[in-house]
């Protein structure tokens, strides 16, 4: 087997010729610019703060919480990788790593060889380019951290399944003991402990010299080593172990690592596995395959449907809550019951409404009032919303969708999984916990593998969900105690509901992304370009507002598509809706005429409503169905005493008396027309239509009272921030001034420097005035750099290289290595200078 391409050394500039770094600073010293601002991209935690030197950054960069969150991101090679130079000697060499992956020449067993020395280059720069990893190819050293994470011990297995060394195993045996496993073994006798380990771990790695051993094991001890080839490599034996584990005591096989329990060595495990450290190495990222195929021209009209019902489905849970929604919560987030009620208005289920109830929250379209009895209710937002075109209306959710961290998901525990906060309470919609940080990343992955498929294809769900995993295998940090205890780890189940999510919303059709879902992620980001050219896409196939209905002899009106906003309201408050889809359909009812005349339409209004946007003719039974309920309203009058009710007919009023229904209203005769009841007006008018009177509030000046809806509005308030997962990718402005920074500083605490007698190597310069003075102006005349020590106002101490360009007044003017700029410092706040052994 070659070993690879010869140019991959100059890549890291650590080839045969160069001398090899001693250390991961000294390795990132070696990388240039472009190298470095890879690195703080790749990692981002690794810039907060902006480390000092280069010296800062490699501490940091080994740090336990910065390589979890590294280690994390890798894809799951560049994690086999990894985990195989934690089994690996340290330092090892490309060679050694790359036949621990293909394993031995000829084997029939594991991946294609040819395929991990194609991939295998690609994995070590991921991991180089992330500091996981540095020194020549000869000289490959992992991170200690992350050697520490990934590499077994003592009772504990590397994820590989492989045990610890022969040596490390057997680092608290007695010599005599491995005298006579070494004796067993059939090699030469020894005293020194030392040589024992290195013969009985060179005869485990001799191939042709174990598989001679391994010929002569017992049956069943071959099946005792087969168990635990794979790992884990530990087991139990009684105090008195069979034969056979005896014979695999004896020679070293099984060594003890704590009483009663024994480990396969790692080398002997490599060479049952055919020298592979992982029984199944996957090179290769899976591909998602199609499950279906469909025209675009169907795609785009069926997301485009979909993106019509997501914005009534908004719209009718804002309406519902215009008066004033639900009450909060004391913990925050809405009560089941509420919940349960939102989805029965807006007829879906109890998990889907949680998903439009939290992203018109993330929209910033409803939110919490304030007050002191706090209740859930539209923002003055939603109003600035509703006046957008409906492309535009659509382009703003999808806009908060995409980056939210809030997961609607896990309200109430779909799916099955536990959805109880560290508190132990139930998660609730619009209440705390929700955010999961992962989110918006598995939200645009997902997206992006839709869009790598032909157009028109939709995804088979569960190769999809095998990519997502071979691009993060590991659990995510993300991933928070609350979700202990899930069916499914929590990046898998983000990516089933962004499936059914993108359909909702209208961004997939028949699960295959839209022309316009793809215009939002051609630039990558959400951006206010990307959001244009999907608004152009949609628009067109969104249906045009109509302004007719079509009336029908049984009280009902069909209105063939979306109705313009005056028609739909005003239809609204006329008639109830009976069923929805394409067509919506509105039932006239004498409850629905009343409400109209309630808000103060007359009978001649709504005749005339009705003939100006029905495309027929208005049916008898309707017109005589307004005119009745017309004729009754009004008749009956109620007013506060505590409450009246007046009427010019003396008949019906005694009528209203007789009525054994009326008895829970305690209503009395106070005239002949006039009778006074001890309930409040609305109960009493609530309670006369019950049964069957048409009564009409009044002002307390005898007027009709005109009823009409009241829009609650919550004060403006800020749409909810997403929680970022760790600290934001750094901009190009942010990496170049971060990159020359930590250059400069390390300009400043490695230039080799002159000392003054006594003072020690590394220690701030003390000079004292005059000779400050002396040296600033030296280097004026020089141009020579030099290094000072130098406190700030907030008497913090630094030291800097600088090249002195003007002494004047009190102030030295210099260009500042460390801040690359040229700047002024008073001379009072310099602690000293010292000249550099050669000019920086």
């Amino acid at each position: 087997m070659s070993t690879h391409e010869p140019d991959r050394a100059a890549e890291d500039g650590s080839g045969a010729g160069s001398s090899a770094p001693r250390s991961l600073a000294e390795a990132l010293r070696a990388r240039d610019d472009a190298s470095l601002g890879a690195l703080l991209r790749a990692r981002p935690d690794l810039l907060n703060p902006v480390p000092g030197d280069l010296t800062q950054l490699a501490t940091r960069a080994g740090t336990r919480a910065s390589v979890i969150r590294a280690l994390e991101h890798l894809d799951r090679f560049t994690l086999q990788t990894a985990q195989a130079l934690a089994v690996a000697p340290d330092p090892t060499t490309y060679d050694t790593l790359l036949a621990l992956l293909a394993g031995d020449e000829g084997s029939d067993e594991g991946a294609d060889a040819r395929t991990v020395f194609t991939a295998l280059p690609h994995a070590v720069a991921a991991l180089r380019e992330q500091a996981l990893l540095w020194g020549p190819d000869g000289q490959l050293r992992l991170v200690r951290t992350a050697r520490e994470l990934l590499a077994p011990a003592p009772q504990r297995p590397s994820p590989t399944g492989l045990g610890p060394t022969v040596a490390e195993t057997t680092a608290g045996m007695s010599p005599g003991r491995l005298q006579e496993i070494v004796t067993a073994a059939g090699l030469p006798s020894t005293h020194d402990p030392v040589s024992a380990v290195a013969s009985l771990t060179a005869l485990f790695t001799d191939r042709s010299r174990m598989s001679a051993l391994l010929d002569e094991a017992p049956a069943d001890a071959v099946e005792v080593l087969s168990r635990l080839v794979w790992g884990p490599p530990f087991g139990q034996v009684t105090a008195e172990p069979a034969a056979h584990l005896r014979w695999l005591l004896d020679r070293g096989l099984l060594l003890p690592t704590a009483p009663g329990t024994v480990v396969l060595p790692r080398e002997a495990a490599l060479h049952l596995r055919g020298g592979r450290a992982h029984r199944a190495l996957e090179p290769v990222p899976p591909a998602v395959a199609p499950a279906a195929a469909h025209r675009a021209a169907v795609v785009n009209a069926t997301a485009a449907g979909q993106a019509y019902t997501a914005l009534a489905t908004v719209e009718e849970l804002l309406k519902d809550w215009d008066e004033g929604g639900p009450a909060v919560l004391r913990a925050g987030g809405l009560s089941m019951r509420d919940l349960k009620r939102t989805a029965a208005a807006l007829d879906t289920t109890e998990p889907l409404a949680a998903f439009w109830v939290e992203l018109a929250y993330a929209a910033g379209l409803i939110a919490s009032d304030g007050e002191a009895d706090e209740q859930y209710a539209a923002t003055p937002a939603y109003d600035t919303w509703l006046e957008l075109p409906a492309a535009e209306r659509w382009a703003r959710l999808v806009a908060v969708w995409l980056p939210a961290t809030r997961t609607a998901g896990l309200v109430a525990g779909r799916d099955g999984a536990a959805a109880v906060s560290s508190a132990g309470r139930t998660l609730s919609a619009l209440g705390p916990h929700l955010d999961r940080s992962a989110a918006p990343e598995v939200r645009r992955r997902v997206l992006a593998l839709l869009a790598g498929l032909p157009e028109g294809a939709s995804p088979d769900p569960e190769t999809l969900l095998a990519r997502l995993r071979w691009e993060r295998p590991l659990r995510t940090a993300a991933t928070s105690s609350d979700d202990a205890g899930d069916p499914e780890d929590l990046r898998a189940r983000i990516a089933r509901w962004t499936l059914t999510e993108a359909e909702l919303l209208g961004v997939t059709g028949r699960g295959a992304l839209s022309e316009h879902g793809r215009a939002l992620l051609d630039d990558g980001a959400q951006t206010p370009p990307a959001e244009a050219a999907a608004v152009a896409l949609l628009a067109p196939l969104l249906p045009e507002p109509l302004n007719h209905v079509l009336l029908q002899a049984d009280l009902t009106a069909v209105a063939p598509g979306p109705l313009e906003r005056p028609l739909a309201e005003a239809l609204s408050v006329l008639a109830d809706v009976e069923s929805k889809g394409g067509a919506t359909v509105y039932r006239f009812t004498p409850g629905s005429v009343r409400r109209a005349l309630d808000a103060g339409r007359t009978a001649s209004d709504l005749h005339d409503f009705l003939t100006t946007h029905s495309r027929t003719p208005v049916p008898q039974p309707l017109a005589y169905l307004i005119d009745d309920v017309a004729r009754k309203h009004g008749h009956l009058r109620i007013g506060a005493a505590s409450a009246y009710v007046r009427c010019d007919d003396d008949v019906l009023l005694g009528e209203i008396l007789a009525d054994k229904r009326s008895a829970a209203l305690r209503l009395r005769r106070l005239a002949p027309t006039v009778l006074a009841a001890q309930a409040d007006p609305s109960a009493l008018l609530e309670g006369l239509r019950q049964m069957g009177f048409a009564p009409a509030a009044e002002t307390p000046e005898g007027d009709v009272l005109i009823t009409r809806a009241h829009a609650r509005r919550t004060p403006p308030r800020s749409a909810p921030e997403p929680v970022p997962e760790g600290p934001p990718v750094p901009d190009g402005t942010l990496l170049t001034a971060a990159v020359r920074a930590i250059r400069a500083g390390d300009l400043a605490s490695t230039t080799p420097r002159k000392h003054a007698p006594g003072e020690q190597s590394g220690a701030l310069p003390r000079t004292s005035a005059a000779d400050t003075l002396a040296t600033m102006q030296a280097a004026v005349l020089t141009g020579e750099a030099v290094w000072i020590g130098y406190v700030n106002a907030e008497g913090s101490a630094s030291q800097r290289v600088i090249a002195p360009i003007r002494v004047e007044g009190g102030f030295v003017t210099a260009y500042d290595h460390t801040a690359d700029e040229v700047r002024t410092y008073p001379l009072h706040r310099v602690t000293g200078v010292a000249e550099l052994e050669g000019e920086a």
